[in-house]
C-alpha cells in the first residue's frame, strides 16, 4: 500500500509537472511561443526589403507617389484632401472599434465567473481562472495596440492634408523643392497607411488568439490559419492581378 501510495504521488507530481506558471500547461507556452513567431515573422516579411515588389501593401506606394505627382499637375487640389479624408474616416472607425473591443475585454474580465461556467461545459475547452484572466489581459493588450496604430495613423493622414495644402502650385511643378515635396508627401502617406496596416494586423491576429480560449492546439491552429490567409492576401496571385495588369504583365 506504501509502494502504491508513493507511485500515487509520483504521478501526481508528474501531472502536476505539466503545468507551468497560473495554470498554464507546456502547450499553452509552446501556442503563445507559437503566435508571437509568427506575428514577428509576418511583420519582417511584409516591412523588410523582401516585400518591397511581392507584398500588395508595398506595391502601393508607388502608386501613392504618383497620386502626389499628379497632384502637382492640378491647380485645384480638393480631390486630394477628399481622399485623404476618405482615408481619416475609414482610419477613425476602426481606432473607435478598437475602443469598443478594448472596453468588451475589459467587461469579460469583470465578468470571469460568469464567462468561465459557460466555458466549462463545452468539450475541449480547459480553462482556469488566472489563466482565463491572464489571456483576457492579453487580448486587451492587443487592441490597445491595434487603437494605437490607428490613432497614430489618423495623425499622420492629417499630416499628409497639410503637406497637400502645402504643395507648390503647378507652375513650379518641375522645380527641385516640387519634387522634393511630393516625395515627402508620398512618404508621409505611405507611413501612414504602413501604421494603419499595423493596427489591422493586431486585429487580424486577434482572431487567431481567440482559440486560445479553447486550448492550446486550437490557439495554434488559428494562428497559423491566419497568418497563412494574411500571407495568401498579401503575395498570392489574386492579390495582385489586377495590379499586373496596370504594369503590363497580366490580363484579364
Amino acid at each position: 500500500m506504501r509502494a502504491t501510495a508513493r507511485r500515487t504521488g509520483a504521478g501526481e507530481t508528474q501531472g502536476a509537472a505539466g503545468k507551468t506558471m497560473f495554470g498554464f500547461s507546456y502547450i499553452d507556452a509552446l501556442a503563445f511561443a507559437v503566435f508571437a513567431l509568427a506575428w514577428i515573422t509576418y511583420h519582417g516579411m511584409m516591412e523588410g526589403r523582401w516585400a518591397e515588389t511581392r507584398s500588395l501593401n508595398r506595391r502601393m506606394d508607388v502608386f501613392r507617389t504618383q497620386w502626389t505627382q499628379r497632384m502637382l499637375a492640378r491647380e485645384n487640389r480638393i480631390v486630394d484632401a477628399q481622399i485623404v479624408a476618405a482615408l481619416q474616416n475609414g482610419t477613425a472607425f476602426f481606432a473607435s472599434t478598437s475602443l469598443l473591443a478594448i472596453g468588451a475585454s475589459l467587461a469579460i474580465l469583470q465578468s470571469t465567473d460568469a464567462v468561465m461556467a459557460i466555458f466549462r461545459d463545452l468539450p475541449f475547452v480547459e480553462s482556469n481562472r488566472s489563466g482565463w484572466e491572464l489571456k483576457t489581459l492579453g487580448l486587451t493588450l492587443i487592441f490597445a495596440n491595434a487603437f494605437f496604430k490607428f490613432a497614430w495613423a489618423y495623425r499622420l493622414f492629417n499630416y499628409t492634408t497639410i503637406l497637400i495644402g502645402s504643395a507648390p502650385p503647378p507652375s513650379e511643378a518641375s522645380t527641385p523643392r516640387a519634387q522634393a515635396h511630393i516625395l515627402t508627401s508620398a512618404r508621409m502617406a505611405a507611413l501612414a497607411g504602413r501604421h494603419f496596416n499595423r493596427g489591422q494586423r493586431s486585429f487580424f491576429f486577434a482572431i487567431g488568439y481567440l482559440g486560445w480560449y479553447i486550448n492550446g492546439w486550437a490557439f495554434m491552429a488559428a494562428t497559423v490559419a491566419i497568418f497563412i490567409v494574411m500571407i495568401n492576401r498579401q503575395i498570392g496571385r489574386d492579390s495582385h492581378w489586377i495590379l499586373d495588369t496596370e504594369d503590363g504583365k497580366g490580363g484579364l
